[in-house]
């Protein structure tokens, strides 16, 4: 039992510094050298945890795919109970992303950027796109859009480009023109 804790911590250590890394530098912007130092661990430790990059990378994607829909479903619940609401207010995570460290823009874009149209780093971008998709879908359906999908591709497109934006401009204002722009979307749409 000692030993699954140890390795727990370790894991959460490694896949802390690398999130941190990888975001901020791009994937292959970062070696496992640069993780190792930034997670204190043993090279040892590390390759028992992820035996390759491309394992660390994978955990990586899917840990912060979790991370940022739980942070997008949050902060349309913080809108209230109105659906509507809740499609705009999702907005919300973006300028909450921002104030906590900058923008560094969307980890998925980056990712599938960098990333081999094979590989599984891109396959997790994908997943992660189509589950938000899904979600945002779901939450047009319930705010009674008379084509859900396409407002929730839509919707999706201002979130894309806003994280883009906000990389490439380094100005949080995209944040509030990409939410003010879905207000007008979930209105012709309702």
């Amino acid at each position: 039992m000692v030993t699954r804790v140890r390795k727990t911590k370790s894991e959460e250590r490694i896949l802390t510094a690398a999130a941190e890394l990888f975001y901020a530098n791009g994937l292959r912007g970062v070696g496992v050298d640069q993780v190792i130092a930034a997670s204190g661990v043993a090279k040892s430790t590390l390759y028992v945890h992820f035996r390759t990059k491309e394992e660390l990378v994978a955990a990586y994607l899917r840990r912060t795919d979790d991370s940022w829909t739980a942070q997008l479903q949050d902060a349309a619940a913080r809108n209230g109970d109105d659906p509507r609401e809740q499609l705009v207010g999702l907005f919300d995570a973006l300028t909450d992303a921002f104030d906590r460290h900058g923008f560094f823009g969307c980890p998925f874009v980056s990712a599938a950027v960098e990333a081999d149209l094979d590989s599984e780093a891109r396959a997790i971008t994908v997943q992660h796109t189509r589950r938000r998709q899904a979600w945002l879908t779901e939450l047009c359906e319930r705010a009674g859009a008379k084509v859900p999908g396409a407002l929730a591709r839509q919707i999706g497109l201002l979130i894309d480009g806003a994280l883009t934006s906000g990389r490439l401009l380094q100005d949080r204002s995209v944040v509030e023109e990409a939410k003010s722009a879905a207000h007008l979307l979930v209105g012709s749409h309702i």
